[in-house]
């Protein structure tokens, strides 16, 4: 991972026992931003058509002050079977040392069976700016003003 300048941003990872003989997190091009998580789950997981599954991926990360990584769906199986990830993104954030773990929803009509290695979910590391939080007892002014959840079209 780069960060601004272009120099690499270092982040740990320790593999679990369970997750032995599984494919290694990697980038499956160049230009793919997420690394594929791999289910190192030890039997089959079916996740039930409405309902959500929780599935070890089998390591755990360091990560730098700064960074987060997310959790994100992949776009095969959300078009080919109705699955994505129940809180997309789900954050990792730095201070975070268990395992990580991907919250799997079936939006569709049939069972869907998760396979240990299957690929299931990607991981895209993002910088998280330092934000301080200013009270104030007004706002500036836009154009848009209040207008929210539809107003835009």
């Amino acid at each position: 991972m780069q960060n601004e300048s272009g120099e690499k941003v270092e982040v740990k990872i320790q593999y679990l026992p369970h997750h032995e003989g599984l494919e290694r997190l990697k980038k499956m091009t160049p230009g793919s931003s997420g690394f594929d998580i791999v289910a190192a789950c030890k039997d089959d997981i079916v996740v039930e058509p409405g309902k959500a599954v929780l599935v070890p991926a089998g390591f755990k990360l360091s990560i730098p002050d700064g960074f987060e990584a997310q959790v994100r769906p992949r776009s095969g199986l959300a078009l080919k079977n109705s699955i994505s990830i129940l809180n997309a993104p789900g954050t990792i954030d730095s201070d975070y040392r268990g395992e990580v773990k991907v919250i799997l929803f079936n939006f569709g009509n049939e069972n869907f069976v998760v396979k240990r290695g299957d690929r299931i979910a990607q991981l895209v590391f993002s910088r998280v700016p330092e934000v301080e939080i200013l009270e104030v007892s007004n706002l500036d002014e836009t154009a848009r003003g209040s207008g929210g959840f539809g107003h835009t079209g």
